[in-house]
């Protein structure tokens, strides 16, 4: 009987460790925690959006002999990237900094940039297009999740400069904000409203 006892109880424990060592396995494959300590850096190059500022014009003055100076048309400069939006990334449930913005290249092609961004590395995170407004702190840690959103896709690293198509299709009056989002447990690592 005691023989018996014993032999039930080893094989409990033994059943207990399979158990708990498949949990551990199950565990790691969905929340790959080693994420959060690898760093994925992507420098992608940004367009270059030029300033918008016109040169100043010669004001028409008089030459010796009475004769006026005609005022000059400034130069002719090539058309270059035109910046359409802009925000700054916010933490939501992970530290998060950097720049967005969306610029249209003279053929018309918008693109999306994230700058100088320095947020975790995790599971799942996708660029979204959001038509929810951005809140701070742990309230808007899951605002985006119920609003309209267009994924651009996968981010491609948690640091660096990254570029982004927007499909002609996509109508950005209906989004007002960017959300770094974890498809995977339904949060947002950071957000940025977009400014005009």
């Amino acid at each position: 009987m005691g023989r018996n006892r014993g032999r039930l109880g080893r094989r409990s424990k033994v059943i207990l460790a399979v158990l708990a060592a498949a949990a551990l396995v199950v565990g790691l494959v969905v929340f790959k925690p080693w994420l959060l300590f690898i760093d994925v850096r992507v420098d992608e190059q940004l367009p270059f959006v030029a300033s918008q500022t016109t040169p100043p014009q010669p004001s028409p003055s008089g030459l010796p002999g009475g004769d006026a100076i005609e005022p000059q048309a400034p130069p002719a400069t090539p058309p270059g990237p035109r910046q359409l939006a802009v925000g700054t990334l916010i933490s939501h449930e992970h530290a998060t900094t950097g720049t967005v913005r969306i610029v249209e290249q003279p053929d018309g092609k918008r693109l999306l940039t994230l700058e100088n961004l320095d947020t975790s590395n995790g599971p799942d995170v996708h660029v979204w297009l959001s038509a929810a407004k951005v809140v701070e702190g742990t309230a808007g840690w899951f605002t985006a999740g119920s609003a309209e959103y267009y994924d651009l896709g996968l981010i491609k690293g948690n640091q660096g400069n990254q570029v982004y198509d927007i499909p002609a299709d996509v109508d950005l009056a209906r989004y007002k904000s960017v959300d770094l989002w974890c498809v995977q447990f339904s949060v947002s690592f950071g957000a940025a409203d977009l400014v005009t």
